[in-house]
């Protein structure tokens, strides 16, 4: 696993513009701030297609892929040089809209990993997510999740506030964490999870559903959008992690974008009986989106294709099926809220082909 702790590779241009466009003016804590980047920081080298060795043969895709990447690690590198919201957040707020949830993502793992590092004080992440954060809730989670997987102790304790302390910091979309995780191990090594089906040793139960959400949105950009590698990828699964691939790519697709309107047809087809677990990671990333005030054309578009269904109705599916929901039985809430709106869809199939 890639280590935390190590001297940064940031080169000396980024670190003047992070450092000019948040840094707080007392040297002491310029030094820290110095420290902080050094000891944290990602270089961007590491959201190239080239670093990852990820597989594209379109230069338009590799480069939306690749500035997902390097938007993501502004965000992080903002939330690890000034974590002072009156600062941060205006810098986040700086991003293009389609782009900014990417950086809220990536501040949301700063702030995480932060607060994993300073036991004195935890709270960074629940004070973002209290303020703008908020409005990102989905994207916040999923980058405390990178976190997570840099910490050596990270999953474990998590997991383990969850299940026998009951302090998941959100008992619905905390489970988003787990999704992020699952990313970040396709991502950085997506020869070992992917490629080699590995199963995630710290995960038990409802976890690796969770997990496996994540991974199948990293596949999206493992295999750049390539339906048939995507789906040839998911096909060397054993059967039952195959529903929770196809959500991610469901979410990645429509959230991340990138391709053409046949491209997502052709997505739907490729599905097949996974149509339902499809439209579900759609309508996530609708609501996503339009919590946040970012829809793009793409987004719409994918609601269009896959749901057939507007992004704005996709969102309203998802909030439907909060009604009621049930949190003190065995399964996770969560879960039960993505059957909810996978069983709509699976509902509106069965209609349509009736």
């Amino acid at each position: 696993m890639t280590q935390i702790l190590t001297k940064s590779n940031l080169d000396k241009h980024t670190k003047q513009s992070l450092y000019s466009a948040t840094s707080p003016k007392s040297k002491p804590l310029q030094l820290w701030v110095k420290l902080r980047q050094r000891l944290l920081g990602i270089s961007t080298a590491e959201a190239t297609v080239a670093r990852r060795g990820f597989k594209t043969n379109s230069p338009r895709i590799q480069q939306r892929l690749e500035t997902i990447g390097k938007t993501f690690l502004q965000g992080y590198h903002a939330a690890i040089s000034n974590t002072r919201l009156e600062s941060l957040i205006p810098h986040l707020n700086t991003v293009e809209a389609e782009w900014r949830g990417f950086a809220y993502e990536g501040a949301g793992m700063g702030l995480a990993l932060l607060d994993g590092l300073t036991p004195w004080k935890r709270n960074r992440l629940q004070q973002f997510l209290a303020d703008a954060g908020g409005k990102h809730i989905y994207m916040v989670y999923v980058g405390m999740g990178w976190a997570l997987a840099r910490l050596p102790w990270g999953i474990n304790r998590y997991l383990k506030d969850m299940g026998e302390k009951n302090q998941f910091p959100d008992p619905l979309v905390g489970w988003l964490a787990l999704d992020g995780y699952g990313f970040h191990q396709g991502y950085f090594y997506w020869r070992q999870y992917v490629e080699g089906i590995a199963i995630p040793k710290k995960l038990s139960g409802y976890a690796y559903s969770a997990f496996d959400q994540g991974l199948g949105r990293s596949l999206w950009f493992v295999y750049g959008a390539d339906i048939n590698l995507i789906t040839q990828a998911i096909q060397n699964f054993p059967p039952n992690r195959r529903a929770d691939l196809w959500s991610g790519v469901g979410l990645a697709c429509t959230y991340a974008g990138g391709v053409r309107k046949e491209v997502v047809q052709y997505l739907s087809t490729a599905a097949g009986t996974y149509l339902p677990q499809l439209c579900q990671g759609a309508a996530f990333a609708a609501k996503a989106r339009l919590r946040a005030e970012n829809l793009t054309n793409h987004t719409e578009m994918a609601c269009q294709v896959l749901c057939g269904i507007s992004a704005e109705v996709a969102a309203e599916i998802t909030d439907k099926a909060l009604e009621n929901l049930p949190y003190n039985q065995r399964k996770p809430a969560y879960e039960i809220w993505r059957q909810r709106i996978q069983a709509h869809f699976a509902i509106e199939e069965l209609i349509v082909n009736y």
